[in-house]
């Protein structure tokens, strides 16, 4: 390390399509599957740091799963006469290295030494996508196909998915709705937000189509969610809105805390399932 030299911790918010992706942690080893993360690490590579340039990665997202805005907090060294990047040319340089179209940095911001990406945050939003009216998933349109989960059915009993989703709101243990590997220690969150609304037509649909096919938002706010929570919510969502199951038990599926129960065992598909922002105090 040379004298003066000064290490700079940067936030970086990015987005992704996770269809390429396994994740969005990066793949170490010899193994031909590859995250988010390593794409972004060979970028930072050209930044030539001191020091390797390591992303933490604050919300880790699932084999094709995609992000409208995640976040990771990097430290870069420069030599001792080169002053810290700033943001804005951090930023510029990170997509210009990146070797892969279908990720993106979106900003960038100095942080405190002491700032840890996934630690800090007070807020993450996710958004999953639903499609009705599609009785074969070859129907879907080629540019909605990897964004959204279609269902067959013509229609979904929203008014039951929304009177389901508010016995999940509040704090609860949410054992029932984690996946085995789940590395938290508690399974007690707090869901400060659970909605169910329609979206308007995707513009990616011809109008023909757009007569039977209906697009649907869930979304979901927590400060953080245990391993899988959001799809399998979503899985027991979509179940009371066909009328496979009554709003009523999704309150005892909770209770139960039982993961391996018959409705709740069901995992929605990763490809409907974005994360939508990462919020932390004082930044944008």
């Amino acid at each position: 390390m040379g004298a003066g030299s000064v290490r700079a911790r940067y936030l970086v918010y990015f987005q992704y399509l996770g269809t390429d992706f396994n994740g969005v942690a990066a793949v170490r080893g010899v193994q031909r599957a590859v995250g988010v993360q390593n794409y972004l690490e060979e970028a930072a590579e050209r930044l030539n740091s001191v020091v390797p340039v390591k992303f933490t990665v604050s919300s880790r997202t699932d084999a094709g799963v995609h992000a409208l805005s995640n976040a990771a907090h990097l430290d870069i060294q420069r030599r001792s006469d080169l002053p810290p990047f700033s943001p804005e040319v951090l930023t510029e340089a990170l997509n210009t290295h990146l070797k892969h179209p279908a990720i993106r940095v979106l900003q960038a911001f100095r942080v405190p030494s002491h700032f840890h990406a996934r630690h800090a945050a007070i807020s993450r939003t996710y958004l999953y996508r639903l499609a009705t009216g599609c009785p074969r998933p070859d129907r879907v349109p080629v540019f909605e196909r990897n964004r959204c989960w279609a269902l067959q059915a013509d229609c979904l009993d929203v008014a039951a998915m929304q009177e389901a989703a508010q016995h999940l709101l509040g704090t609860h243990d949410f054992s029932a709705f984690q996946s085995a590997g789940s590395p938290a220690s508690s399974p007690v969150r707090t869901l400060r937000r659970a909605s169910v609304s329609p979206d308007p037509a995707s513009p990616f649909v011809l109008p023909e189509e757009s007569r039977r096919l209906q697009f649907w938002s869930l979304e979901f706010e927590s400060q953080s969610f245990l391993y899988k929570q959001v799809r399998r919510m979503t899985a027991v969502l979509v179940a009371v809105g066909l009328g496979a199951l009554m709003p009523a038990q999704v309150k005892a599926i909770l209770e139960s805390q039982d993961p391996l129960g018959k409705h709740q065992s069901r995992v929605a598909p990763a490809h409907g399932l974005f994360l939508k922002s990462v919020l932390y105090e004082g930044l944008g």
